[in-house]
């Protein structure tokens, strides 16, 4: 059994933004793995900074030369200002012990799982839209075990266009990064936020 590299949802109304990309990491500096950059397979360089527990898989069994599908945290200010946070790696043969006899191309694995290469999944609380640049900007919250953080809410901005009769609803967003840019494919309102209602 192949563990997906993104989670299905547990709650409904579960905030999230989490996707997976192909590429090869390079830290800017031998000594310091946590920064760097991600160059994906069309050869867009993306700032990068690996979270703490994958620091060590990357330690031990990562070869920085080749590349891998990465787990991350999309962050952007705009819609051509985005970068990473790498939170895993999915490898299904090296880091997944799944029968190497199958040797399946690891694309095909992830279109089993519904899922592909520069898809993410984005789920939080309408809160603006644009609808001449046909922009959307998402609140997300980070999960109670994360409040800890000073500001445990962060926006993600998104191409796409939904009605501004949705904001202040939860919502769901497939979305496929191009580039730098997120661009919906599909959405769905959950429902309105408990702030709209109150």
């Amino acid at each position: 059994m192949i563990k997906n590299p993104i989670q299905e949802v547990t709650n409904k109304l579960q905030y999230r933004a989490i996707g997976i990309v192909r590429g090869i990491y390079k830290p800017n500096n031998k000594d310091q793995l946590n920064r760097g950059t991600l160059t994906d397979t069309e050869g867009k360089i993306i700032d990068t900074v690996v979270l703490g527990k994958t620091l060590t898989l990357i330690k031990k069994y990562i070869n920085l030369d080749k590349s891998y599908f990465w787990i991350v945290y999309p962050r952007n200010k705009s819609t051509n200002n985005l970068h990473f946070q790498v939170a895993g790696i999915w490898d299904p043969y090296q880091l997944n012990q799944v029968d190497n006899t199958l040797e399946k191309d690891p694309n095909e694995i992830l279109e089993e799982l519904n899922l592909r290469n520069n898809y993410f999944s984005i789920r939080g609380e309408l809160v603006y839209v644009n609808t001449q640049k046909k922009e959307l900007v998402i609140k997300i919250r980070s999960s109670p075990t994360l409040r800890r953080v000073k500001d445990p809410n962060f926006k993600i901005i998104v191409e796409g266009d939904i009605s501004l009769q949705f904001l202040k609803n939860f919502v769901s967003l497939d979305v496929i990064r191009d580039g730098s840019i997120l661009r919906m494919v599909k959405y769905e309102i959950i429902e309105k936020t408990k702030s709209a209602k109150s």
